[in-house]
Parts: structure tokens; sequence; C-alpha cells
């Protein structure tokens, strides 16, 4: 029998796989989570923490530093650049080259760091409503709906989940800004989250808000329809301009309190129906009419906005000098809203404001914050009800505390009045393109 030669099988070499990255400190999700109440604010124990971050639009393109100094504003340049060099900050799980590395499409940006997290309101979310597919809330004011730049732990959806189980996954179905108070909706499965998205998409849903602003508010009905335009993601600085995107708010006068001294100003109390739904559109429209709210750190601050706050300002002539001063705010300087001048508020508050110490952290020298203060842990902007246009559903929460006059006088808002219906017709009227009536002067 003749015997054949079998030649072994081709092996082609492949290269030794690269180790892993290394971290320099394990990141954790710690639980229970750290927190703890202590004059009245709940706050979060230090921890190590890695963020991950998906290369958004505006980013590709733009080196790695860049990208870091322009859009996270809590910490200085040269911490970012000493992150890169030690490669606590990583570029699709790799240590980052070079500061000036270019970030594209579809790269994810890592960085790890000893995280201090700002302290919320210890106030407890309050429940106005539960069944098996959604929990209505009263967010607090002050405390941000999702995890987002110097919070975490410290937000709607991570104090729910600690209260509620980790395995708990709340959907939030409606945006409150971090400053804003009142009626929240929290979908316990996608699909109740879908459906209460479509209808708030479908701009189906009615929704009143209740705001304190400056001086003597017009009385009738006043419609503001300018359009609003994001001029700085990091400050979160949005204003009107031509070019920004449509925006429609309806507003009614429900009292105006005079001050009681001639050398200040008062105040009134107005009911907010916004038909659409940007950013900031209920606080920069109002800046717009001349009435801002009056505790608004952005919109009511004078150091930014000079005597004028911004009334009728439409162009970007001015938004270079707005926007390095509003950066100052929280930093160097405190906060400036009108509220301070012309209302009474005890000199140790002006002072207890949150900026920076000059104390470091021993852990990771990160340059530490004051305790905020109380009147900077919301603005007097409130969403009270939201309702289906259809009269299927309805929840709404008691009226705010600061919503009285100066004496404890209140302020009472009928449940359904004719402003409502005059908000409809203006909604369909846009729908159909029709010439939309003006509910009043703006001024």
């Amino acid at each position: 029998m003749a015997l054949t030669t079998i030649e072994p099988p081709y092996l082609v070499p492949t290269p030794k796989p690269e180790p892993p990255p290394a971290v320099i400190i394990t990141p954790c999700d710690p639980w229970p989570r750290p927190y703890y109440l202590s004059d009245g604010l709940r706050r979060v124990a230090p921890y190590h923490y890695t963020y991950n971050t998906n290369c958004k639009q505006r980013w590709r393109g733009r080196g790695i530093l860049e990208i870091f100094q322009d859009e996270f504003r809590d910490r200085p340049v040269e911490y970012y650049q000493e992150a890169i060099a030690s490669g606590a900050i990583h570029l699709n799980g790799k240590p980052v080259p070079a500061p000036t590395t270019t970030v594209k499409n579809g790269d994810i940006i890592s960085h790890t760091l000893h995280r201090h997290e700002p302290p919320v309101t210890g106030t407890a979310i309050g429940v106005v409503h539960e069944d098996n597919d959604m929990l209505v809330i009263d967010k607090p004011a002050g405390v941000p709906v999702h995890p987002a730049g110097r919070y975490n732990y410290n937000s709607v959806i991570e104090i729910l989940r600690a209260e509620r189980g980790h395995q708990w996954n709340p959907l939030p179905c409606n945006r409150l800004d971090r400053l804003t108070s009142g009626v929240m909706f929290i979908a316990k499965h996608r699909a109740a989250a879908d459906e209460l998205t479509k209808q708030i998409m479908g701009r189906t849903v009615r929704k009143e808000y209740i705001a304190r602003v400056k001086g003597e508010f017009p009385e009738g009905d006043v419609v503001c329809e300018q359009p609003i335009l994001q001029i700085s993601p990091k400050l979160g600085l949005n204003r009107v301009r031509a070019n920004g995107k449509e925006a429609r708010t309806v507003f009614r006068r429900r009292a105006y309190f005079p001050s009681p001294t001639p050398d200040k100003e008062g105040y009134s109390i107005v009911r907010a129906l916004p038909l659409t739904g940007r950013t900031h559109q209920i606080r920069v429209h109002l800046q717009f009419l001349g009435h801002p709210i009056t505790n608004d750190p952005i919109y009511s601050n004078r150091s930014v906005f000079g005597s004028s706050l911004g009334r009728a300002s439409a162009t970007d002539s001015d938004d270079e000098a707005i926007i390095t001063r509003l950066s100052r705010m929280g930093k160097d300087e405190v906060a400036d809203a009108v509220a301070y001048h012309d209302e009474t508020v005890e000199d140790y508050n002006k002072k207890k404001a949150e900026k920076m110490t000059g104390e470091k952290c021993d852990v990771c020298g990160t340059e530490l914050y004051s305790d905020p203060g109380g009147h900077e842990l919301g603005i007097y902007l409130h969403a009270r009800r939201y309702a289906c246009s259809e009269g299927k559903w309805g929840y709404e929460t008691a009226m705010p505390p600061w919503a009285v006059g100066p004496n404890g006088e209140e302020v009472g808002i009928p449940p359904e009045d004719d402003l409502v219906a005059k908000v409809e017709e203006l909604k369909l009227g846009a729908e159909d393109g029709k010439q939309k009536e003006k509910l009043g002067p703006v001024p």
C-alpha cells in the first residue's frame, strides 16, 4: 500500500492580543447609593466613576482637549490636559495619543474621575398619582431629571431607583428644567412611555405653568411667538433669534403685588401655557417680554444682562460678552438675580451661594464648591397641571408656596376657563395654516 504524505495545514500567524488598557482607578456603581441628608440637603459622598460618551455631531473633527474645554465647564482646562496625559481619558478604550487627537463619528470617549456631586434639596419627591402603567410625581425644584453634567445620583430617576430597587427602570415622559418644579410623568414600562410621548409630541397635551415675574405684567392675554435658538450648550443659554426654532407661549396675569417701597419693583403671578416645547421656552419668552422670573439665575441676572435684562433683545451683538459674564457665575461670582434686589433676602443668604471655595479634594485635587443657598435651589416656575386635550385625564398639584402676595395673599386659579379654549383655537389655527388670532399685545 502506498503511503501518501499529508502536509499539515498552513496556520496563519496571528498577533498577540493587546492587553486591556490600564485603568487608573476601578470605576464602581455603589449600591445602596451613597446618599446622606444634612442641613436640609440631599448629599452624595464622593465616589469613582467612568463616563462613557458617544461622539456628538458637533464634536466630529475636533480635538479632544478642545471638546472638553468647550463642553464641560466644571473643571479647568489644565485638569483635562493632565487627565489626557495620565490616561484618565480614553478614546475607544485606549489612551489618547495627544490632546489634539481628533474625534470622529462612532468614537466613544471615556473619562474616569473622582466624582463630586452638588447637593440638592432634601425635599422628597411627591406622588400625585400611581397605577400599573404610570407614576405621576411632583418634582422638587433644583433636582435634574436625568444624570447630566455634575449630577448623577442626585437626579430624579436615580433617586426613584434608590427608593424602589436597583432593577426598577423609570422612564421619564416629559422634561422639566432642573430648577423647575411640578408635574412629571414616569412610565413603568416602554408601552406606557411610548403612548404618552406620542400624545406630547402630537401636541394633544395641555400644559399649564405658574411663574412669579418681575414688575407689573400686562393685563389680558399675551402671546409670545418669538423663535428660540440655543446660544451656548455648555452654559445652557438660549435666546430669541430669528433663525431659531418655532416657539409659542400664551400668558395671563393672575395677580400683581406692588412694592411697599418706591425704590423697589413689585411682582406678578402669571399663568403660562406653552404650545411648543423648546428648552427654557417660558423663561426666555418672559425675559424677552421684559418680565423675567424674578429669581432666575440666568435670564434675570443683572450682572450678565445689565439693567435691561435682555428685554426685546433678538440680535447676537452681545452674545460673546454675555457668555463670558455667565461663565463666571458659580465660579468666581454668585448669581445676581433681580429678586435679590427687589425682595427681602437677608445678607447672609446672599453670601451663602454656590461658588468655588479655593479648597481642593485630598483624593483628586478637584476644586471644591460651597453649598448652594436656599434661594438657589429652584426658580419661581412650576408645572401645575398637565391634561389630555380630549378630557380623558388630567393631573395637577397644589399652588407652589411662593405664588402668594407679600403678606401671604393667596392666588386662586380656576380649573377651567376661557383661556384654555383660546389656546386650543390658536393651536388649531397654526395646524391648519390659518391666520392665528392674536390674544393680546406683545410689549
